[in-house]
């Protein structure tokens, strides 16, 4: 999994694509969030957010 992050970041550098990170870091926040609010007490207080 971490040869895929140093690939990805080789990729960027090579190709000047540093506006991918801020999209990349919301992804993984979003599927973190979704999967440790999935059988939580916390999860009735995200639904509200969105």
């Amino acid at each position: 999994m971490g040869e895929f992050f140093v690939e990805l970041w080789t990729f960027m550098q090579e190709r000047k694509k540093f506006w991918l990170l801020p999209i990349i870091l919301v992804l993984i926040f979003l599927g973190a969030l979704i999967v440790f609010t999935q059988g939580s007490a916390v999860a009735p207080f995200i639904y509200t957010l969105f």
